[in-house]
């Protein structure tokens, strides 16, 4: 997710960040982030050469390399403890204006700006995995955020060629519970032996016009994310939202989609 937003911003132009735990880890991003530079080249999708593309992303270790940026987005995993932990050292290598973002797809966003010195520059810029393919991004709006800060999210957003979406902050956002719900439910009919999870997912696409299906999402989204969702959305709003046994199983055993290899559909490279 962090690479495919990378991705977008250093497409629409920009000097790009990437700040990861380690070396190996920032190694493995500026590869995965310049490969798929390289294949944008040679789609035809950006002008620019890869040499100039290159040139503008950055990796580093330390969140001191963040100084003098206008915009962090925060993308680690969907954990309210490493989350907070994430956006605090970021807040202290920033400048005052800089905005600060998070990716997350459920955890408040007001209970994430509790723990921040400036939570009127803080803002929900949650993307669609896979990034370059999604056309859109939801900004989540918290009670502190100022609305100079909503507008410039909404603005950048509509520099790397989405739509934004304004939310307010409440359980799951917009798309989040939409999606879940659905994605919960297709989880429940595969476990009661309902019909096969590709006839699940063709009773969307045809019957109702979805692009994917909800389990395959599910296997893109990747099943631990669609669990810690659920997990959040069940404590927050009830038992609409609980898991299903399935989804535990399949988690516990690994089985958590495309970035596996396997979930409810077999995936290869």
């Amino acid at each position: 997710m962090g690479a495919g937003i990378a991705h977008a911003f250093a497409l629409a132009g920009a000097d790009v960040v990437v700040v990861e735990r380690d070396e190996e880890a920032a190694g493995a991003a500026s590869a995965r982030v310049l490969e798929a530079l390289r294949r944008s080249v040679d789609r035809g999708t950006t002008s620019r050469p890869i040499n100039v593309l290159a040139a503008a992303l950055t990796t580093a270790t330390d969140a001191a390399a963040f100084a003098g940026c206008g915009l962090v987005v925060e993308a680690v995993p969907e954990d309210r403890e490493l989350k907070v932990a994430a956006l605090s050292r970021a807040e202290r290598a920033l400048e005052a204006g800089a905005v600060l973002a998070t990716n997350t797809s459920s955890i408040s966003i007001d209970d994430l700006a509790a723990a921040l010195e400036r939570p009127d520059r803080f803002v929900g810029l949650h993307f669609f995995n896979p990034v370059p393919a999604s056309l859109l991004v939801e900004v989540v709006v918290g009670a502190a955020t100022e609305d100079a800060v909503a507008d410039a999210a909404r603005s950048w957003v509509e520099q790397i060629g989405k739509t934004a979406v304004v939310v307010r902050d409440a359980p799951g956002f917009a798309s989040s519970r939409l999606g879940v719900a659905l994605g919960l439910e297709a989880i429940r009919m595969v476990e009661e032996g309902v019909a096969s999870p590709a006839d699940i997912d063709a009773a969307m696409e045809l019957g109702y016009r979805h692009p994917v299906g909800p389990l395959r999402t599910t296997d893109l989204v990747g099943l631990d994310v669609r669990l810690g969702i659920a997990e959040e959305l069940h404590a927050r709003l009830g038992d609409r939202f609980a898991p299903p046994e399935l989804l535990r199983r399949m988690v516990a055993d690994g089985r958590l989609g495309r970035k596996t290899g396997r979930g409810f559909y077999e995936w290869s490279e």
